[in-house]
Parts: structure tokens; sequence; C-alpha cells
């Protein structure tokens, strides 16, 4: 017991000289189960995801047709909003840059925002621009295994940052969605369920932009 203690606090103490924790985060060596409602179960034989909105083409894959698209495997630091970091993850899954580079989703000039579809009507929003870094990945595995059902299974968004802090864009974790179903693009912004709710609709770890309430 007292080994992982000083493990954890050892680790802890590396992340924060390489600048890596941001303030009001602490390491957590486990993976937190954090979500509102019941877990969902998804029928893959039924289950499919959407493009639409403001594209050229709007698109509906099966779960065969979603898992032949260009894929991708990155490794993220993740932060969560109720302040617990989790280092070096792995995720494999699609970026929704690769697509576009690709041609196969066309989002329309006026398309400023996406609009992440999750099942049982939740729903989280960014602009257009930050879905289209490489920090956020439509992620289909974790630590080299099919996403666990309670971490959203079989599809979920995953906003990270990168171990050397490259990125240009960042956002706690609750930004990525789990149980994910469609993407929505959009002229203007339409606040998601946490968000219409009190978080900051920005979310950078870095600035602890937690609430939009000042609680």
């Amino acid at each position: 017991m007292l080994e992982r203690i000083f493990s954890r606090r050892d680790e802890e103490r590396r992340v924060r000289d390489q600048n890596r924790l941001p303030p009001g985060q602490s390491l957590t060596q486990k993976f937190p189960v954090l979500h509102y409602g019941p877990t969902p179960k998804s029928d893959l034989k039924d289950w499919d995801f959407k493009i639409f909105g403001l594209v050229e083409e709007e698109k509906v894959w099966s779960w065969e047709e979603f898992n032949r698209l260009p894929r991708q495997k990155v490794t993220m630091d993740i932060h969560c909003v109720t302040r617990w970091s989790k280092f070096d993850t792995v995720w494999e899954g699609v970026l929704l840059k690769t697509l576009v580079e690709e041609g196969l989703v066309s989002p329309k000039p006026e398309a400023n925002f996406v609009i992440q579809h999750c099942e049982q009507g939740y729903t989280t929003n960014l602009p257009l621009t930050a879905m289209m870094h490489e920090n956020v990945l439509m992620a289909t595995h974790f630590d080299e295994k099919p996403l666990e059902l309670e971490h959203g299974w079989p599809l979920r968004v995953v906003v990270g940052s990168f171990p050397d802090r490259s990125e240009e864009w960042r956002a706690y974790f609750w930004k990525g969605g789990k149980w994910l179903r469609g993407l929505e693009f959009r002229a203007s912004d339409q606040l998601g369920f946490w968000e219409r709710n009190g978080y900051h609709n920005e979310a950078d770890p870095w600035r602890e932009q937690r609430f939009s309430y000042g609680w």
C-alpha cells in the first residue's frame, strides 16, 4: 500500500517537473469512471454513425464501415474536470482531420462548430478548428484493447494533451463524449449537456476553465 502511494507521488512529481500537470490536478494511476445517467448498451448489428448538418454530403457508416476508415494511434495525457489526470494513455481510432484531408468528410465553408451526438441524447460541443486537431480522436481502443463499456464502448471522442505539450488546443476530458453516434456540423455554437449546466464552454485545463458561473 505505502509503496503504491510513494510510487504515485514520485510519478506526480515527475510530470509536474515536466510541466505536464495542469493547476489543481492530481495524478491517478487508475481510470475513474464518470458519466451522467445509466450506461447504454449497443448492438453492433444495428449501430451506425452519422455525419450531418453543414457538410457537402451527409454520411452514415455501419460499425464495419467505420472500422475501415483510416486509423491512427495517439499517446496523450488526459485531464478530468473532477481534478484527476492520467498520463501517457494510448488510444486508437479515427481523426476528423484525416477524414477531411482525404475528402471523406467535407464541411461547408459556413461550418464553424461540431456537436457530438451520443447515446441517450447526450451532447457536447467543440469549435470545428478544435475538432480538426490531432489531439481530438474518435477512439475505439484504449491501451491496445477495445474500449470497455463504461469508458464509452464502442466509440467515444478523446480530448487530451501530448506529453510534450505541443498541441495548439486543449480541453478537459468531458469535451470528448462517450458512446458517440454522430457529428453535426453547424454555423453557430450549441451548448452541450454539461455546458448548459454550468461547465465552462472552452474548458482549458491550463487556465482552470472548469465552470462558467464562478463556482
